[in-house]
């Protein structure tokens, strides 16, 4: 807690900036680590209900540790296993998940014997981690729907050591976790209405599925992190952007409900006059959001669906467009004026690392999946041609993130 900063005046600065937060998954990943600041957790994860084909069941969304973030280089993530677990009595999270009660342990080496709960020492094996105290509360809507858990590990002192967690944490933690569920529930159904958007191009191109544009805006987002973190962006404004970015990079390919079935769906590759058309998919993503966006959301799907396209030579499509007809312009051999370098934004330089690459690793009806090392070998090729070399340097020193978020995101996953 902040010196001189009320436990209630903190938690209504966090309510506040909470609700300032658009997306779903960093929305989760703020929650957990303001909940740990709040009952000072030295580590932590945050659950989220899924159903799955035998029920529902707690699939971990982030965890988070200060002990082990402190043995990584500066600016790395740290990458946690992806697993679920039933909701059930027989863990801790499970239990607070069916009952929805709060579970305070003090030690989970010693559970009462008469607890119908257990600790799986596994964990701290695989991990190299000890875990003591755990605090976990339910994430429940005002209508007492389940959204989700949160499990708080080993209280610090302010000595730095670890014990219990007190009864006024789980005061703390059992307020947070009220207004949380709330921001939580919005930003859920935000990112439902937006699958379901996404949903009308898979309807009409297979290949544009949920896991699909998870995975393209996850992967982005992590790149530019790390492009800001070597740019020295300030946290402040790096988190905002990074919020806005990912619900834009959602959208890149939304253009493609305009085109023809007769393309979207052809079981091969396209004829050179099929493939003009394609490229206007680009043209009517942007058309979406307006000529002239308001919102900064809208700014950078505009300029995604727009531009994700665009080469770093100046080979890629659509280029430049005229300011009247608002079409592309071409040169006195009809080749279109292709943007390059930095005249590409940003956004669009990443996404369209982020995009190929899943495409490459992804399945396609007029080819199988490519190997991950295959894959990373064209992305390094293109490098200077297709794609920005700085952007793709960078994509590299993620890859451990990337290949997270290909686990949370699975073909076959829930969406």
């Amino acid at each position: 807690m902040i010196e001189g900063i009320t436990n209630l005046e903190f938690l209504f600065r966090l309510d506040f900036e909470m609700n300032q937060i658009q997306d779903f998954d960093l929305l989760l990943e703020r929650i957990l680590l303001e909940a740990r600041k709040v009952v000072h957790a030295d580590a932590g994860s945050i659950y989220v209900k899924e159903n799955g084909k035998n029920g529902p069941r707690l699939a971990i969304k982030y965890a988070q540790n200060d002990t082990q973030q402190k043995r990584l280089p500066p600016g790395q993530k740290l990458i946690y296993s992806i697993f679920s677990i039933p909701i059930d009595e027989k863990s801790m999270s499970g239990y607070c998940a069916l009952t929805g009660t709060l579970v305070n342990v003090p030690d989970v080496y010693h559970i009462p014997l008469d607890a119908p709960y257990s600790y799986t020492p596994s964990y701290d094996r695989i991990s190299g981690y000890k875990t003591t105290s755990t605090l976990t509360v339910p994430l429940k809507t005002s209508e007492g729907n389940l959204l989700g858990v949160m499990q708080m590990i080993n209280a610090t002192n302010e000595a730095g050591n670890w014990g219990p967690f007190s009864k006024n944490d789980e005061v703390l933690l059992s307020h947070f976790a009220v207004n949380a569920a709330i921001v939580l529930n919005r930003a859920y159904m935000m990112r439902v209405m937006i699958l379901r958007m996404i949903k009308l191009s898979e309807l009409r191109d297979p290949k544009e599925t949920g896991p699909h544009v998870n995975r393209v805006a996850g992967y982005a987002v992590e790149i530019y992190d790390r492009w800001a973190y070597h740019h020295k962006v300030p946290e402040v404004e790096r988190e905002k952007f990074k919020d806005d970015f990912k619900i834009g990079a959602m959208f890149h390919d939304v253009g493609k409900v305009a085109i023809s079935d007769l393309i979207l769906k052809k079981p091969a590759r396209f004829t050179p006059e099929e493939y003009d058309v394609m490229q206007r998919h680009t043209l009517y993503g942007a058309e979406l959001f307006g000529e002239d966006p308001q919102s900064p959301v809208d700014i950078i799907a505009r300029d995604v669906a727009l531009n994700h396209h665009e080469n770093w030579d100046g080979s890629g499509y659509p280029g430049w467009l005229d300011p009247v007809s608002k079409q592309p312009i071409k040169d006195h051999r009809g080749k279109l004026l292709g943007k390059k370098g930095e005249e590409i934004p940003l956004t669009g330089r990443i996404v369209a690392v982020a995009d190929v690459f899943d495409a490459l690793c992804s399945k396609r009806v007029y080819k199988d999946p490519w190997s991950k090392e295959a894959a990373l070998t064209e992305i390094r090729q293109l490098a200077g041609t297709k794609f920005d070399p700085e952007v793709v340097d960078i994509f590299f020193e993620t890859i451990p993130n990337i290949e997270h978020i290909q686990e949370l995101y699975p073909e076959s996953g829930i969406n």
